[in-house]
């Protein structure tokens, strides 16, 4: 039987796409730094205490939210199989069966 073809919706995203989306993410996170940085130095209250904790924490959420990969949906093979475990079952007739079949003097 032929396999069947390779569907190019079933490819994922070029390399180039991927890291210009990567890049794009950082840039605008970088760019709201920016602005939280602005915000520290040149508001008081806690307007202030915002723009410090968004210029501090903002780069490593930057760098998580950049390198997440995908779009969430997977996509289920045709061509790999979920392996299953083989599984035994035993009925309780079988001990019952094994337990009278035992000589009477104990000796095995």
């Amino acid at each position: 039987m032929a396999e069947a073809p390779q569907s190019v919706t079933s490819l994922g995203v070029s390399p180039e796409e991927e890291r210009r989306g990567r890049v794009l993410k950082y840039s605008l996170a970088m760019g709201i730094r920016l602005v939280c940085i602005v915000f520290a130095v040149t508001l008081h209250g806690w307007l202030m205490w915002i723009g410090f904790i968004g210029a501090i924490f903002l780069p490593y959420f930057a760098v998580v939210i950049a390198n997440a990969t995908g779009t969430g949906v997977t996509k289920k093979s045709t061509l790999v199989t979920t392996p299953v475990a083989p599984t035994l079952s035993i009925s309780a007739d079988a001990f019952i069966n094994a337990s009278s079949s035992r000589p009477e003097d104990g000796k095995l």
